[in-house]
């Protein structure tokens, strides 16, 4: 007769990060930066393509947080990594407003963990789901000063062409529903993750 699993320890509160913790937030923070611009990489075809890579993005980073957040022990894990990825996305170009944004949304992804006690696998699914509007931040600037937006570093590096027909297809209806299709995106990422990782979310309490 195999003997119990033991129950897992539920998450402390407090603020107090092991090294083990410290591994992990980096550990995956940077699997998810690394899954998320290998698709991202697809965009340089064209902007169409770039658009409709950001979805798969979404659903693809939900599966990779999703198996973060089993193993999140401490309060402060989940801001932690949305600091990590909104520095990286800062450092490559992306905007302080991006960045900002993403780090706020992380907490609100946190704050939805801890209301669950971070045993919860909804709180986590709408954790994720709330976080994946992250993607949608790279485009805010776009929304306070477009002319500044396209004239990026990050922009003219992909050439006038690549530049003028990006300009030409996000108008506001295109961005209006990329915003909800990221919202959409992150749900099904979120509960495509839970699924495959149902044995990990057993462990750790989640399921």
């Amino acid at each position: 007769m195999s003997a119990p699993t033991p129950a897992p320890t539920r998450p402390s509160p407090a603020l107090r990060f092991s090294a083990r913790d410290l591994l992990n937030t980096a550990v995956f923070a940077v699997i998810f930066i690394v899954v998320v611009y290998a698709i991202g990489m697809l965009g340089v075809v064209s902007p169409v393509v770039w658009l409709a890579a950001v979805p798969l993005q979404v659903v693809a980073g939900g599966i990779v947080v999703m198996l973060f957040f089993t193993r999140v022990r401490h309060a402060g894990m989940v801001a932690l990594f949305a600091t990590v990825v909104a520095l990286f996305y800062l450092i490559s170009g992306n905007t302080p407003l991006s960045s900002l944004a993403i780090v706020g949304l992380g907490l609100a992804a946190e704050v939805l963990l801890r209301a669950g006690g971070y045993r919860s696998k909804w709180a986590a699914i709408w954790a994720y789901t709330v976080f994946a509007l992250s993607f949608f931040t790279p485009l805010l600037p776009l929304l306070t000063d477009r002319q500044a937006y396209f004239a990026s570093l990050s922009w003219t590096e992909m050439g006038t062409e690549y530049v003028q027909a990006a300009d030409a297809l996000l108008s506001p209806e295109v961005i209006g529903s990329l915003a909800a299709a990221i919202a959409v995106a992150g749900f099904l990422g979120a509960l495509l993750g839970s699924a495959l990782l149902r044995k990990h979310f057993v462990r750790a309490g989640l399921a």
